[in-house]
């Protein structure tokens, strides 16, 4: 459906390149099935997504911070991150890695998809974003659901192999191929993907 943005305007500014990042689900209590697991490959990732996040917000290239809310339909992304901050250990690390800069753009999501009941599209239409960088986890599920309607919706994606995690590494590399030939997704490490006015 056409949205005039005179009328509601969603995002003041235009996506260098048409391009945005995504980070899926690395601010986390990682407290569900295989999170001990899939941790340690998150905790691996988390550089490279922050390396990918310096060059994007250096260009303009707009980030979006995807996050589960749990079920819980009062969820806060403030409180989101805190809570990923101030955990001990690794999650906590990634969370003060990863931590969001005011310009950055949040959605929170019910289910595994960020575009399943979520602003999501309407939010990088008015960005005018026509590709997709999607980082973060598990690449087997959020990742994989994400690019999949992404694709529906007519993105471009790519999903830097450097920059996604499963809890196994065989799972990880499996799901990328099914991506690459299924999707058409560009799978090249994160620090050879071509930023808009940087590359």
């Amino acid at each position: 459906m056409p949205t005039d943005e005179r009328r509601a305007p969603l995002a003041k500014e235009h996506a260098a390149g048409g391009t945005a990042l995504l980070i899926i689900d690395m601010l986390s209590d990682w407290r569900f099935l295989h999170a001990e697991q899939l941790l340690a490959h998150a905790s691996a990732i988390a550089p490279a997504i922050h390396a990918l996040s310096a060059r994007c917000r250096e260009v303009g290239v707009p980030i979006v911070y995807i996050n589960d809310n749990h079920g819980h339909w009062r969820s806060d992304f403030r409180k989101v991150v805190q809570n990923a901050c101030d955990q001990e250990g690794p999650g906590g690390q990634i969370g003060r890695l990863l931590t969001p800069h005011e310009c950055d753009y949040f959605v929170l999501k019910p289910k595994h998809s960020g575009f399943y009941a979520t602003p999501l599209e309407l939010l990088l239409r008015h960005l005018h974003v026509g590709k997709l960088i999607l980082t973060g986890v598990s690449v087997e599920h959020c990742v994989t659901m994400t690019a999949t309607d992404a694709w529906m919706r007519d993105f471009k994606v790519w999903c830097p192999h450097d920059a996604v995690a499963s809890h196994d590494p065989g799972l990880r590399d499996r799901t990328l191929a099914q991506l690459q030939e299924t999707l058409q997704v560009c799978t090249r490490a994160s620090g050879t993907l071509s930023l808009p006015g940087l590359d």
